[in-house]
């Protein structure tokens, strides 16, 4: 069986072969676009480059692209540890093209990486690309050989990819994994496409055009390649499992987290295992990366993940910190691909350990009052929004909290009632953030930290 961290060095490796440049992941917090709260894509480095505000002494990189999505359009937050494939911190894996080669090479380069590469059999692989886009139809059938039923056009907007309103946009090409007929779930574009048979593993998107308005749209002189590939999906396919918490990255962090606790890794605590794991690994790059929690921003999210995370180790009966305990498990895995965890691997275990003594002392009283609140509902009924403003304003639960306590026992939740609350509070913290400056200010912290060690409060002594 190929490791993930097996898989991740043939994927840069066969790039640096082929002629592209290996770069470093770009951080979490993406100093060249003050409008993104964190990097959640491999091109997101390269943005000022398609745009073409930069230029660089390459035309060809690869990377493995730390990301996060925990808010805005990409919010995963609330699904995660109850599906195969939600996370709120993932690796993708890109190649990259600023006006080198297009369509043709980025197609060979993928197919020839997938079948010899990676060595999935060519009868388990289908693709998808935009419906008008019969270049890319005629160039998969003459380099891979798929038959035209394998070979699928897409008219909706999966199949094209742009920056935003304006700038560069073109269409997209996917490649599927067909884990077999025993797995419900259809193709893409069918009905039933989103169950779990048919799995996208990698997203080529042909940057070609220039979006000038809504209704006037021009070639760019040099069309362009971004490519994405989910770390985690791909491996679970090269493992042999449908569910990329069963890859080898996830099962020793889930056994960490079972030995930790003393809670097994099946049965009833299987989401909460999940959940820790998944969370621990968002937090610790994040703080990594500079990121520290806090009541606004960034930090804000921060706090969201690790508290989310931190009410599933109540659920495991803990009585004492456990995440902090999982870091060093994490590192062993992590650390090699990526030195900044074991760079600040002191101040994440120090900052998640803080936060886990912090938190406990509301967490209990927290759940004793929404256990109390809906001792009198029944399944499918709405816990009433402003008994979930007074557990985030008085009991620190931010909602995504709250929600997923009341998940598993089939209970909603009034957000009207809630966003009332938040009205009148003016409490939206979650859109107070800073942009760069709040980073800065953090990483500050983080060099602190770093040259003169963590700080002990002596203020009972």
């Amino acid at each position: 069986m190929q490791s993930t961290n097996d898989i991740r060095q043939t994927f840069l490796n066969y790039f640096a072969k082929n002629g592209h440049e290996v770069l470093a992941s770009g951080p979490l917090v993406p100093h060249n676009d003050p409008t993104l709260m964190f990097t959640n894509a491999g091109m997101v480095q390269f943005k000022n480059i398609f745009i073409g505000q930069e230029t660089r002494d390459y035309s060809r990189a690869v990377t493995s692209q730390k990301c996060v999505r925990a808010g805005g359009k990409h919010n995963d937050l609330e699904n995660v540890g109850y599906t195969a494939r939600h996370h709120t911190f993932f690796e993708m894996l890109g190649n990259f093209s600023f006006g080198d080669y297009f369509k043709d090479l980025a197609i060979e380069l993928a197919w020839n990486l997938v079948t010899k590469e990676f060595g999935l059999p060519e009868e388990k692989m289908l693709v998808t690309v935009y419906a008008d886009d019969t270049q890319a139809f005629d160039l998969w059938k003459k380099i891979s050989g798929l038959s035209d039923s394998r070979i699928i056009r897409i008219s909706t907007s999966d199949n094209f990819w742009s920056m935003g309103d304006t700038g560069p946009c073109g269409p997209c090409s996917e490649i599927f994994f067909d884990h077999g007929d025993h797995i419900p779930g259809g193709p893409p574009g069918s009905l039933d496409e989103d169950g779990d048979r048919f799995i996208e593993i990698w997203n080529l998107v042909f940057m070609q055009f220039e979006q000038l308005s809504p209704n006037e749209r021009m070639d760019l002189p040099k069309p362009s390649i971004d490519t994405g590939m989910g770390l985690e999906r791909v491996s679970a396919v090269l493992q042999g499992t449908h569910d990329n918490y069963e890859i080898d990255l996830f099962n020793d962090l889930i056994q960490a987290s079972a030995d930790a606790a003393d809670v097994p890794v099946d049965g009833n605590y299987g989401v909460s295992h999940r959940v820790i794991t998944d969370h621990l690994r968002a937090s610790s790059f994040l703080i990594a990366d500079g990121v520290l929690p806090s009541n606004e921003g960034r930090g804000y999210v921060l706090r969201r993940i690790m508290r989310r995370a931190m009410r599933h180790v109540h659920l495991l009966g803990c009585t004492e910190p456990l995440m902090c305990n999982l870091v060093p498990t994490l590192t062993s895995q992590m650390g090699q691909a990526f030195p900044e965890l074991i760079r600040a691997q002191a101040l994440i275990t120090e900052t998640l350990e803080l936060e886990e003594r912090k938190f406990k002392r509301t967490l209990e009283r927290g759940l004793k009052l929404l256990a109390e609140e809906t001792a009198g509902l029944k399944e499918g009924e709405a816990l009433g929004g402003e008994v979930a403003f007074k557990l985030y304003d008085t009991y620190g639960f931010p909602l995504d909290l709250t929600q997923d306590a009341l998940r598993r026992d089939g209970y909603g939740i009034d957000l009207a009632g809630f966003d009332d609350g938040m009205q009148r509070q003016k409490a939206e913290a979650r859109a107070a953030w800073k942009g760069i400056g709040e980073a800065a200010t953090e990483q500050v912290w983080f060099e602190l930290n770093e040259q003169f060690g963590g700080t002990e409060f002596l203020g009972y002594d």
